[in-house]
């Protein structure tokens, strides 16, 4: 199946899709679990459903409801520095999943624009992005603390603000992601999606979902340029 000829760009998620890493996200959900507490937000009002996005969006909104809406800032300011330090603690054993590099190669050599959209910082990502020389191939990176923690994904303004700096339009992108989170903003802004099997979901997880067009790695996307 070769490639829809609308998409002038083709963007990825970053951990579990274009690169074998090891993030430690249960300690990323108690960090903002145990900063909510900190703040006073009650243990019942915590969505600790979804790891830390949920309890961050949850702890968020029962500050809100209840008149400290001008401390959110500063928590999530304080919460994103400290997350970047559990974020940088394995960097250095991230890998780029098999081919993944030749793909951003023969994309860019295609014409394609490239990026990358994650819920990591922009430190972490560029550091292992940098560190597998894959920066040169890839037009522009969209992380977590380049705009308003509620631009990240799964907002389709994760896509978007990328769209921008590719100078396309988001129904022009095909963005490839291992979670729910990727195929939901990639859905809500427009833009194509194709789930991958290299990280959190499997085959059953993505047609619970509705998604049907499915890779085992990044690297399967050659089979289709």
């Amino acid at each position: 199946m070769a490639l829809d000829s609308r998409y002038k760009a083709v963007a990825f998620d970053m951990d579990g899709t274009l690169m074998d890493s090891e993030v430690d996200y249960a300690g990323l959900a108690n960090l903002v679990f145990d900063e909510m507490i900190e703040m006073g937000v009650p243990v019942e009002a915590i969505d600790r459903s979804e790891g830390s996005k949920f309890n961050l969006d949850s702890g968020l909104e029962w500050l809100r409801l209840n008149g400290r809406g001008k401390e959110i800032f500063d928590i999530q300011e304080r919460i994103s520095k400290r997350a970047r330090d559990i974020e940088m603690e394995n960097a250095d054993e991230a890998r780029p999943y098999p081919g993944a590099e030749e793909l951003l190669v023969i994309l860019k050599d295609g014409g394609y624009r490239t990026g990358v959209v994650t819920r990591g910082c922009r430190e972490y990502c560029l550091y292992i992005l940098g560190k597998c020389g894959m920066l040169p191939n890839i037009d522009a990176v969209v992380a977590r603390d380049d705009y308003p923690e509620e631009q990240a994904k799964p907002s389709p303004m994760a896509l978007k603000n990328l769209a921008s700096k590719l100078g396309v339009s988001a129904d022009e992108i095909l963005f490839l992601g291992d979670h729910k989170f990727d195929y939901f903003t990639a859905r809500d802004s427009g833009a194509g999606f194709i789930g991958v099997l290299s990280g959190t979901f499997g085959t059953e997880d993505w047609r619970a979902l509705g998604v049907d067009d499915l890779i085992g790695t990044v690297s399967e996307l050659l089979g289709r340029l």
